[in-house]
């Protein structure tokens, strides 16, 4: 049997990872079984679990996939054209409903907790280090909540549906200006 390149195990694992984040989006993580993601990957039983042991591990993967495209600069434009990217997002991907699971869970394990923490200081220092001009207690403050706002405009997106950016937008431009 022909041996196949790293580029097709990682083009697998991704395709697994891609079809749990649409089941997980449009389930939940509760509702999302082994087989509901090998029917969605449209892979074998054994093909999903030569990559993963459990739900659990793919959960956690998809969790550590999180990306975040802040914005570069701390613009009432920017912070809009970053809200509504989330805004899309949440409507094209279900990304809202997605971060509303991953929330939830790492609620209760350790393991996503720990993922999560880690993401969410990794934008804290982004904003922060966009507010170079504040005192750094300042920076952290304003980060600490910018945030905050940021997350809870998703999870509304989540639950509520599609909302207008603007309202948020301003409220985060209110606290970046203090």
């Amino acid at each position: 049997m022909p041996r196949v390149g790293q580029a097709h195990l990682d083009a697998r694992r991704q395709q697994i990872l891609d079809a749990a984040r649409t089941r997980f989006a449009s389930h939940g993580f509760a509702r999302t079984s082994m087989a509901d993601v090998v029917a969605e990957s449209g892979l074998s039983t054994g093909a999903i679990y030569r990559y993963f042991t459990s739900k659990d591990e793919i959960v956690i993967a998809v969790c550590e996939q999180a990306g975040t495209s802040l914005p570069k600069v701390l613009t009432i434009e920017a912070v809009r054209s970053f809200l509504e990217h989330v805004r899309t997002l949440a409507r094209e991907t279900g990304h809202a409903r997605l971060v509303a699971q991953i929330y939830a869970e790492a609620a209760v394990s350790p393991a996503l907790a720990a993922i999560v923490q880690r993401q969410l200081l990794t934008m804290r220092t982004a904003v922060a280090e966009l507010l170079a001009d504040r005192q750094p207690d300042d920076a952290r403050r304003i980060a600490e909540a910018f945030v905050a706002l940021c997350s809870s405009y998703s999870q509304q997106l989540a639950v509520r549906g599609d909302l207008d950016p603007e309202p948020f937008a301003s409220a985060l431009m209110a606290i970046v200006r203090g």
